[in-house]
C-alpha cells in the first residue's frame, strides 16, 4: 500500500534499538508501505529519544487524575473488551460497530509523528492505526456533513477523575470534516507495534498530529456526523484559552505561557528547548486546510 503523505522522521527520532519489540520484523514490514526507504528524510536535528516508559508513562488523561502518573496508576480499572464505536448522525449505515469488526476491515500501518501538548513538552511517537478515512468509508459520509464529533468512554465507577468537576464528562472532541479526511489523521490502535495501553487511549484514539494533543481524544466511543460544529471540552471548560482548531501554531502563544519552543520529553531537566514549527512540521501537508483562515483568530 502506497503512503499518502510525506514522513520526515525515521526511528532515529523515536527510540534506541532495545526497545523495538523485535526489530528486524516491524522493518521489514515497514519496507512494504514504503516507510523504510524515508530513514533520510529525518529532521536535521538528532532528537533525544522517547522511550516506551517515557511515552506511556508521561501523558494527560483526566478522567483518571490530572497528574502525568495518574493514568498509569487507575487506567487498568477500565474495561476496554468488548468495545464498539457508535457511528451515527449524517451517515448511511450508523450503528454500532464492534472493534473487532473494525480491525478486520482496516489496513494498519506504522505512522511515525511528532506530539506536540499545549503545555509546551513534546515526544516522536511510533503509532500504529488507520486513516479515520477508511473507518468513516464504513458508515458512508452524507453530502451534508461537516464537522465530525468524537465522545469518549465514561464509566465513574472506573474512572476515578471523573468524580470531580475538573471537566465536563465525558470528554468530547470535534474535527472539520476536511481535517477528519486528511491522510495524517489515523485511528491509533497501537504504540512500537504493541495494543496501546490504557493510559494512552485503548484501544482507540484518534492522533491529529498538526494540532495540539488534547485534540487526539482517548478512548474512542462515539463518532457523529454533523453539519454545525461541535462542542469540545476544554473549548467549553475555557473558550479563551482553547479555540476550537487548536493547530499548533508559535506565533500564538497560550495566554498563559509561549508556545514559540517546547521541552521535548527525554531530554533532560537541563536540555534545550527546541522551536516549535507551524502546524508541528506538518504545513507542507496540511496548511492549504486553512487558505484564507485568519489563524490568529480562529485559534
Amino acid at each position: 500500500m502506497a503512503f499518502r503523505w510525506k514522513n520526515d522522521l525515521s526511528d532515529r527520532d523515536v527510540t534506541d534499538e532495545a526497545l523495538w519489540l523485535n526489530r528486524r520484523q516491524i522493518m521489514g514490514g515497514l519496507a512494504g508501505v514504503g516507510l523504510a526507504g524515508m530513514a533520510g528524510a529525518a529532521r536535521a536535528e538528532t532528537d533525544e529519544p522517547n522511550s516506551w516508559e517515557e511515552i506511556t508513562r508521561y501523558n494527560n488523561f483526566y478522567e483518571f487524575g490530572t497528574a502525568k502518573g495518574d493514568p498509569v496508576k487507575y487506567a487498568d480499572a477500565m474495561t476496554i473488551d468488548p468495545w464498539s464505536v457508535r457511528i451515527d448522525g449524517l451517515v448511511d449505515r450508523p450503528g454500532d460497530y464492534a472493534f473487532d469488526d473494525i480491525m478486520a476491515k482496516m489496513a494498519v500501518e506504522e505512522r511515525i509523528y511528532r506530539f506536540r501538548c499545549v503545555e509546551a513538552w513534546s515526544m516522536v511517537i511510533p503509532w500504529n492505526g488507520f486513516e479515520l478515512s477508511d473507518l468513516l468509508d464504513l458508515a458512508g459520509v452524507q453530502s451534508g456533513a461537516k464537522y465530525v464529533a468524537f465522545e469518549t468512554y465514561l464509566n465513574r465507577q472506573e474512572m476515578r477523575g471523573t468524580r470531580f468537576p475538573v471537566l465536563e464528562w465525558p470528554y468530547v472532541e470535534g474535527l472539520r470534516l476536511d481535517e477528519a479526511l486528511h491522510p495524517l489523521t489515523i485511528m491509533a490502535t497501537g504504540i512500537y507495534g504493541r495494543d496501546i495501553p490504557k493510559q494512552n487511549g485503548a484501544p482507540l484514539r484518534l492522533v491529529v498530529p498538526w494540532k495540539y494533543g488534547f485534540k487526539s481524544i482517548k478512548s474512542v466511543v462515539r463518532i457523529t456526523l454533523t453539519d454545525s460544529e461541535p462542542p469540545t471540552s476544554w473549548n467549553k471548560a475555557n473558550a479563551r484559552e482553547y479555540g476550537f482548531y487548536s493547530n499548533v501554531n508559535p506565533e500564538v502563544d497560550h495566554p498563559r505561557w509561549s508556545q514559540a519552543s517546547e521541552r521535548r520529553i527525554g531530554g533532560g531537566l537541563f536540555a534545550e528547548r527546541l522551536p516549535t514549527q507551524m502546524f508541528n512540521g506538518y504545513a507542507g501537508e496540511v496548511a492549504d486546510l486553512y487558505d484564507g483562515m485568519d489563524l490568529r483568530k480562529l485559534f
